[in-house]
């Protein structure tokens, strides 16, 4: 079986598209794409949380909106200083601190467990159970996938094919290499340049 060698045949696996800033600083520069990206990435996850802390489905909207509101305002703000600094970590306050003002305003106390306000307002969460943590790793999950739903048109089926069988399916290069045409060098490359779009216009959001 004739097969292209692995230079040639890499060439042929890049994306159409030149790679993109950062979201996280198209945010920061106000970009309009930047936003309607945000938001297909997290809008699912923010009601998760809500849903989570027990806020009525009739007020799920409006507590959306604050917090989207109090992101545009402060994401200029947002730094990685420490290793665990994540962006979703800290949307994750935002949600909470969010959910926990609308409890305030109505006079009730939410289902979820917390501190006081100043405790609340600081970026280490209180310690998940083991159900909570298995539905954040199920929303971890999602959101991964609509991340690489956002790239999935910047690169060729081949290339998109090769990656998907190995970190999706979990397939080795070797294992598929054969069915694909494909030396198992060439597919570690489309998945090393998949990953690596992923992580230059997504990594600060879905890290």
């Amino acid at each position: 079986m004739k097969r292209e060698d692995d230079s040639d045949e890499a060439s042929k696996l890049h994306g159409s598209r030149a790679t993109s800033r950062s979201l996280i600083v198209r945010l920061q520069n106000d970009d309009s794409l930047a936003w309607d990206r945000l938001v297909t990435l997290y809008s699912p996850l923010v009601f998760h949380w809500c849903r989570k802390m027990d806020l009525p489905e009739q007020d799920l909207a409006d507590v959306f909106q604050e917090v989207f509101h109090a992101v545009a305002k402060n994401v200029a703000k947002f730094r990685r200083d420490r290793p665990n600094d994540t962006f979703r970590g800290w949307l994750r306050t935002i949600t909470r601190n969010k959910v926990y003002d609308f409890y305030r305003r109505q006079g009730r106390e939410p289902k979820a467990a917390g501190g006081t306000d100043a405790n609340l307002r600081m970026s280490q969460l209180p310690a998940d159970t083991d159900d909570d943590e298995t539905d954040e790793q199920q929303a971890h999950n999602e959101l991964f996938h609509r991340a690489l739903d956002l790239i999935r048109t910047d690169f060729e089926e081949r290339t998109w094919k090769a990656f998907w069988r190995v970190v999706v399916d979990g397939q080795t290069p070797n294992d598929i290499g054969e069915e694909m045409e494909m030396r198992p060098g060439t597919i570690r490359v489309a998945k090393s340049r998949v990953l690596k779009r992923l992580r230059e216009e997504l990594g600060d959001l879905i890290e």
